[in-house]
């Protein structure tokens, strides 16, 4: 989390409570106040008040005894214990992972069936699901979709498939370019195009701009779907080193286009899967001209951008394109629905391009979940589900962090996510992510190695957890085996 955001009240009562058990004021065994004693006497709401409660259980602060409330854990935790000195924010804040410092040279892409045989995991089971690539279901309005839906097939309205050949389905159209208007964006109807989710989108946007054997430029590491692109058209990446802060080295960019031909750049400017990043304004603006100036399509993949944990909407790479080189990717499955997989890109100078290859791949996009995501956006009610799944994100990101911070080995270093909803982790060196992913597997645990997001073998001891899911038991006690897991193949 950024450092200059607001702390949030649940944060704060935590750390009160966190100290009075540094200061001695609470002893190991005590009993702390009940979730709607803490609320009148902090003037706390009881959402709040169980929010630092989830945040210290998963420090190790507290433990809760059913039937009987929360009380300090004996021993301030159990794998590793660290001394009770240690304050929360420091078991919340271990160091970040350093910026990645990839060799400057194009490879073959080689991922997807790592990928695959991730994604099958995540459903062998009921397996914990930490390595999804997934928002937690549970935080969309998925009833109230369904009604639209519902709705429109008893209208009897026509849904062929010749309703909504490209660009797509106007209602649909219209209320996308109305949100880019709201957020900051201004864009014409005709720029649109929709897409079955936004891999679709990137697929095709791809496909326009590169050929079979060009040079891709990528964030090192990048979101495996991105690669998944590249190696589908038959052509070769090249990772630019990235920092978790700042995101692409747009000067180490301009350097390896002035040794090799770069196609074409893609990019996550926004809570970058999975380091998390909002790239500042000026390297944003910095990225679109170095862009321009070298005849670089630049495809921007901005399905997270819903999902920021500040105050204000982050701003686009396309903000900034005056020539149209800029081709902007989304998708409501990360913010609205998973279900429906609805996307959408803006090409810029490359839609007809586009446009052409969306007829001749999946002809169009099913008109049914067009139009209900379009109902339900017309009827209003989105940006109040979106302030509460960022706010549930962030609490849940703080829980997480928390827990690593506290458990994990010494070492370990973690991403600071601006939004989404994954966190990045790099292991003590030693540590084989391939053989952790493994090992957790079969105990029913999932995780994402770092091996998926890189064509090389550069993040052999990261792993990517994804943090939406609600933290019950089950999440927590997965949480344990893996430090448990780590520690053992430590010693």
């Amino acid at each position: 989390m950024k450092t200059s955001r607001r702390q949030p009240l649940y944060q704060r009562l935590a750390e009160q409570v966190s100290a009075s058990v540094r200061s001695g004021v609470l002893r190991p065994g005590d009993r702390i106040s009940s979730v709607r004693q803490a609320s009148q006497q902090h003037g706390m709401s009881i959402t709040t008040v169980v929010r630092a409660y989830e945040l210290l259980e998963s420090s190790g602060v507290i433990e809760s005894h059913p039937q009987s409330g929360y009380f300090v854990r004996p021993l301030f935790g159990r794998v590793g214990a660290a001394p009770a000195q240690a304050s929360l924010s420091e078991h919340a804040s271990p160091a970040e992972p350093e910026r990645s410092e990839p060799l400057p040279v194009s490879a073959e892409v080689d991922v997807s069936r790592h990928v695959l045989a991730t994604l099958k995991s995540i459903h062998q089971n009921d397996a914990i699901p930490l390595g999804s690539p997934y928002p937690d279901p549970a935080l969309f309005p998925a009833r109230r979709i369904s009604q639209y839906n519902g709705a429109i097939l008893r209208s009897g309205g026509p849904l062929g498939v010749l309703d909504d050949l490209p660009p797509g389905h106007p209602d649909l159209i219209r209320q996308i370019v109305r949100r880019h208007l709201e957020t900051g964006l201004s864009v014409d109807p005709s720029d649109v195009v929709i897409t079955v989710g936004a891999t679709e989108a990137i697929n095709l946007c791809l496909q326009a701009v590169a050929k079979a054997g060009d040079t891709i430029a990528v964030e090192s590491p990048t979101f495996y779907a991105m690669l998944h692109a590249i190696e589908r058209l038959g052509m070769r990446a090249i990772e630019i080193p990235t920092d978790p802060r700042q995101g692409i080295d747009v000067a180490a960019l301009k350097t390896i286009m002035q040794t090799q031909p770069i196609a074409a750049c893609m990019v996550m400017p926004n809570f970058q899967n999975p380091l998390g990043f909002e790239m500042p304004e000026e390297n944003k603006r910095q990225l679109v001209e170095l862009g321009a100036r070298y005849n670089m399509p630049i495809i921007e993949n901005g399905v997270y951008n819903e999902l920021y944990f500040g105050t204000a909407h982050p701003s686009v790479l396309k903000t900034y394109d005056k020539r149209g080189m800029v081709l902007y990717c989304s998708s409501f499955s990360k913010s609205l629905t998973s279900a429906y997989r609805i996307g959408w890109t803006l090409p810029g100078r490359y839609r007809e391009q586009v446009e052409k290859l969306k007829f001749l791949n999946t002809l169009s996009t099913s008109t049914l979940p067009q139009r209900a995501i379009a109902a339900y956006l017309t009827a209003g009610g989105y940006d109040r589900h979106l302030r509460r799944v960022r706010s549930t994100l962030m609490q849940r990101c703080d829980i997480m962090s928390a827990f690593v911070g506290r458990f994990f080995p010494a070492g370990t270093r973690i991403t600071r996510p601006a939004g989404g909803y994954v966190l990045w982790i790099e292991l003590p060196a030693a540590i084989d992510s391939m053989a952790l992913y493994r090992q957790a597997l079969a105990e029913g645990i999932t995780i994402a190695p770092g091996r998926l997001f890189s064509t090389s073998d550069a993040y052999r001891s990261f792993i990517r957890l994804n943090y939406s899911y609600s933290w019950t038991p089950e999440i927590e006690q997965a949480m344990h085996r893996l430090a448990e897991m780590l520690a053992a193949m430590l010693s």
